[in-house]
């Protein structure tokens, strides 16, 4: 069996316990003071592996740095593993969605998006050192508090860690239970659009007023999503609207909020140009458009497609069929794959129901990860 590989297993009693703990200490991105408990629960748990701290940041937890004490000789490059401690569940679910060990599985709050990826991690380098493997590179891991709102806070340091790195291995989940590895991610934006018309009574001057709401309605029936172009990937969605105050009074305000995916920077340029353009059908209507690209587009490029023939051919020697996968969903991954960085996501756990009831962990894809996770470290020239 392969040395890493036996280790893993040997050790899984030990990572089962550590994503315990890692679950147990609840960090809702929209408490703060959660997060940066559990940024400071991996300071102290990697202290003896790895130079830890935390950095605070504005309006958000703080971030967790490691650099890891890995076996090997003057290191002429870095690698950078990229995570978040921060989860969409709010404080006190673990009253109601307890950890634990059942059907081959383990269950509870963000134990797969992302607790057991950062878990698996710190043990793929803890295997490293016990082994005595060598690395060429400096490894670091970054775990931000703030991802699953848009990472305003964390975004500049990612990218400042990220440049010049020889790759970038995102610890995300794999998709679905075979924990397919990402090679391409949609880029995700915002548009806001507000239409301002003229209030009226809808009895007494109804032909005085001017709806925002009908306004509102045909932009988004006749152009708005008439945006949306399926052969290309490009993906439009009207998925909050409101407006007027009274049935009987003409709207004199409505708004919408549209999320954008697009597969391709040049994709949100062009839509980008389309918002721009929007012009009220009835001139005593006025629009407002803001917004725009919040995660630019992770496409699959060529370092992107080597990265990744290396991890398969690594998961190869260890009985593993790796096959890659593109989602709709954005990460941190993207920022990093944008900048033109070799960037692998979802090489953290295998399992299903991320940000639902059901999520889990497959425990025996625990190992492998492990295995993999720190035979690609240690592989990447």
């Amino acid at each position: 069996m392969d040395p890493l590989l036996s280790w893993a297993r040997r050790n899984q009693p030990a990572l089962i316990s550590f994503i315990r703990t890692l679950v147990e200490c609840e960090s809702p991105t929209d408490s703060p003071e959660a997060v940066s408990r559990c940024a400071e629960l991996l300071a102290d748990s990697m202290a003896d592996i790895a130079e830890s701290r935390t950095v605070a940041n504005a309006g958000a937890g703080r971030t967790f740095v490691g650099e890891f004490r890995l076996p090997g000789r003057a290191k002429h490059g870095r690698i950078l593993a990229l995570g978040h401690a921060d989860t969409v569940w709010p404080l006190g679910t673990l009253r109601t969605m307890k950890f634990r060990q059942r059907d081959g599985r383990l269950w509870g709050p963000g134990v797969l998006d992302m607790k057991a990826g950062l878990a698996i991690f710190a043990f793929a380098m803890r295997a490293l050192r016990e082994l005595q493997i060598p690395v060429a590179h400096e490894v670091r891991l970054l775990v931000n508090p703030d991802e699953e709102t848009g990472s305003a806070a964390s975004r500049a340091m990612t990218e400042r860690m990220a440049k010049g790195c020889r790759a970038v291995l995102v610890l995300e989940p794999g998709t679905g239970l075979e924990g397919k590895p990402k090679t391409a991610r949609k880029g995700i934006g915002d548009y806001h659009v507000v239409v301002r018309g003229v209030a009226a009574h809808s009895g007494v001057d109804f032909e005085k007023g001017a709806s925002a709401i009908v306004e509102l309605s045909r932009q988004i029936s006749e152009r708005i999503v008439g945006f949306t172009d399926l052969k290309r990937g490009v993906t439009v969605n009207p998925g909050v609207i409101s407006g007027g105050t009274r049935s009987n009074v003409t709207a004199a305000f409505a708004e919408t909020h549209v999320d954008i995916r697009v597969p391709r920077a040049r994709d949100a340029a062009w839509l980008d140009t389309k918002f721009r353009s929007l012009r009220p059908f009835d001139k005593r209507c006025s629009l407002e458009i803001s917004g725009g690209m919040n995660r630019p587009p992770m496409e699959r490029s060529k370092s992107v497609a080597q990265l990744f023939g290396l991890a398969r051919s690594l998961a190869g020697d260890l009985g593993i069929v790796l096959e890659e996968s593109s989602t709709g969903g954005g990460s941190d991954g993207n920022f990093t794959a944008a900048l033109g960085v070799p960037t692998l996501d979802g090489i953290g756990a295998v399992g299903e129901g991320a940000h639902a009831a059901h999520e889990s962990v497959l425990v025996d894809r625990l190992a492998d990860r492990v295995a993999l996770l720190a035979r690609l470290v240690a592989a990447i020239e």
